[in-house]
């Protein structure tokens, strides 16, 4: 007897997520719907709600008459934050978060340059708070706590350049900071010194400092990086 439902979806998902992210299932594979049903022991319906999920994101194309073909690297929705996180969990993690890190390099430099500029007085005080977050679990192995810290700071910096593009790579941003720290590509407490960064970059977007937001947040690319060659290489 088959069976389905919402966590079924879920794990079906997951797993043929991150096989096809790992490369267990190399581009051009045909995928039958009916051998995964049996595989999972699912009905095709739950398949076929997965497939499309997976078709949104370009890991497979499904075709009457053919069935789902995997498909090549090239092709793949790379700024998903779910096709992120499938393919940090894979042993090719250490260029995957080289290549997005230097993403970040050459996006949120701009981006914090115009937050500098057009921050609100509620954003400002929103970003000065994340960093003084930051501070507070910075110590004593409280990753997750500097994590979630972490991620609004990057956030906000990203919503306030006024740019709906640089908006929208919050996710993908979220995305890698997670991974670091769940994959342990992070020291045991943050470097002080990117902390520092952090609280300056408050600083220099509050006082409307661009050229200041933009070099800070150069810097703390150029950390990150450096920490991936230590821990990641």
């Amino acid at each position: 007897m088959t069976t389905q439902g919402p966590g079924l979806h879920t794990h079906v998902l997951d797993t043929l997520g991150l096989e096809i992210a790992a490369g267990e299932h190399r581009p051009g594979q045909v995928l039958r719907t009916d051998e995964l049903a049996q595989r999972f022991d699912v009905s095709r319906t739950v398949v076929r709600e997965v497939v499309r999920v997976l078709e949104s994101m370009h890991l497979v194309e499904s075709r009457r008459r053919v069935g789902v073909t995997v498909q090549p690297t090239e092709a793949w929705n790379v700024y998903d934050p779910q096709v992120i996180r499938w393919r940090l969990a894979g042993a090719d993690r250490p260029r995957q978060l080289r290549s997005l890190t230097v993403l970040r390099s050459a996006i949120e430099p701009v981006a914090a340059g115009l937050a500098a500029r057009n921050a609100t007085p509620e954003q400002c005080a929103a970003l000065t708070e994340c960093a003084l977050g930051m501070v507070a679990t910075s110590r004593g192995q409280q990753l997750e706590g500097y994590l979630e810290h972490d991620i609004a700071f990057h956030r906000i910096v990203l919503n306030a350049s006024g740019n709906e593009m640089f908006a929208r790579l919050g996710d993908v941003v979220a995305e890698v900071l997670a991974g670091r720290t769940h994959h342990q590509v992070m020291f045991e407490d943050p470097d002080p010194a990117a902390v520092t960064l952090h609280v300056r970059l408050a600083e220099a977007v509050r006082e409307g400092d661009t050229v200041a937001a933009e070099r800070l947040t150069k810097e703390i690319a150029v950390g990150a990086l450096h920490e991936l060659d230590v821990l990641a290489p």
